[in-house]
């Protein structure tokens, strides 16, 4: 067996994933170790940003290697000054010929990296220069990336099937398409979590993730407090650099809104399993990762009716018009007073996905594509 050096860096900051984490952390966490428990060697540039307390030296993990680098706390820059820090280690002192970036945004250092003699793929997860979290300058950034992801990269791998025909069409070239997973184990019995929180199994709704604009947790609340029940919201997570946005929505009155803060493995998926029903409003969206995991449990789900969600869980959910907190509201009122067809959905779309999405074929054709192009 043809034995692969591999770097890694971009969009995930830490493996496995701690707080500020998002889609591409839980990426990075899926994919790497089954790379390597093939027998590959793969390096992961992970992040320290600053204050943070315990700062590790660089170590293993499921026989990943992890180098850690200092980085800024602002957003956006955050990524540039890491991924600067890292092309240099690769390029200077890393015997790694495959580098793998995740975001566009990181395509700059893509050039530099060919130039040095390596190979480099980019995982591009959705049309990023559309999120409203970024000021003018950051969209800007990322729309002149689109032109250095579309040519410099030997090849652009993309999740869901609507970016890649969007830069196929812009750029007129052809581009891969691997997919996210969805397989999760089955999460503990164990409901501490639960009992800590102060809810009980099917007794609340459930959002996990940044508490950015194009989340559309605002929508979210906004249509909760339309709707009569007892049931307990509860909203998991949070931005990695609060500002603005973030204060305000916390500023709710509603009493039966919860704001945990960040909450990780096991107990995540414990939430997840014993939720009522999933809401992911977000208003743009790659290949989602929490929406397969949700799914994956086998949890009822409503979600916002962008294609990219659509694509995902066909007929076996819940969708409310995007950005539309009435429609939202008018699903939730359903949810409630549907609870068998909404369990049963969630028991057809649990085996359609495990189906489509399956991480093992998913590591596999990621490998491939390392070795043959």
């Amino acid at each position: 067996m043809e034995k692969l050096r591999i770097a890694a860096f971009g969009g995930f900051r830490t493996i496995p994933p701690k707080e500020g984490g998002a889609g591409s952390d839980k990426f990075a966490f899926e994919l790497y170790p089954r790379i390597t428990a093939r027998g590959h060697d793969l390096t992961a540039y992970c992040r320290i940003y600053p204050g943070e307390k315990g700062i590790p030296g660089n170590s293993e993990y499921d026989d990943i290697k992890l180098i850690y680098f200092r980085t800024v706390s602002r957003a956006g820059f955050d990524t540039l000054v890491h991924s600067f820090k890292a092309t240099v280690d690769v390029i200077f002192r890393n015997r790694a010929k495959i580098v793998h970036l995740h975001s566009g945004a990181n395509s700059i250092w893509a050039l530099f990296l060919r130039l040095a003699g390596k190979k480099v793929y980019v995982s591009q997860f959705a049309m990023d220069w559309k999120r409203d979290k970024w000021p003018w300058y950051g969209k800007l950034f990322y729309q002149l990336s689109n032109y250095l992801t579309a040519y410099i990269p030997h090849r652009v791998i993309f999740d869901n099937i609507f970016t890649k025909e969007y830069f196929e069409k812009k750029f007129r070239r052809k581009y891969d398409f691997i997919p996210y997973g969805s397989e999760v184990k089955e999460p503990p019995e164990n409901l501490n979590i639960l009992h800590k929180l102060g809810i009980s199994h099917g007794q609340y709704l459930l959002f996990v993730g940044r508490f950015i604009p194009d989340k559309g947790v605002h929508i979210l609340i906004e249509a909760f407090r339309k709707v009569d029940t007892r049931m307990k919201l509860v909203l998991i997570g949070g931005s990695p650099n609060p500002g603005e946005y973030e204060k305000k929505i916390k500023t709710t009155e509603d009493e039966r809104i919860i704001f945990p803060g960040y909450i990780y493995g096991d107990d995540t998926n414990i939430l997840m399993k014993n939720a009522y029903v999933y809401i992911q409003p977000s208003l743009i969206e790659g290949l989602s990762p929490v929406i397969l995991t949700v799914m994956g449990l086998g949890t009822p789900l409503i979600c916002s009716d962008i294609v990219e969600n659509t694509y995902i869980t066909r007929e076996n959910a819940t969708h409310f018009i995007s950005g539309d907190s009435d429609s939202l509201a008018e699903k939730i009122n359903f949810a409630i007073e549907n609870p068998a067809e909404i369990k049963l959905m969630s028991e057809r779309g649990r085996k359609d996905i495990l189906s489509r999405f399956n991480w093992e074929n998913i590591t596999d054709q990621y490998i491939n594509l390392f070795k043959n192009n």
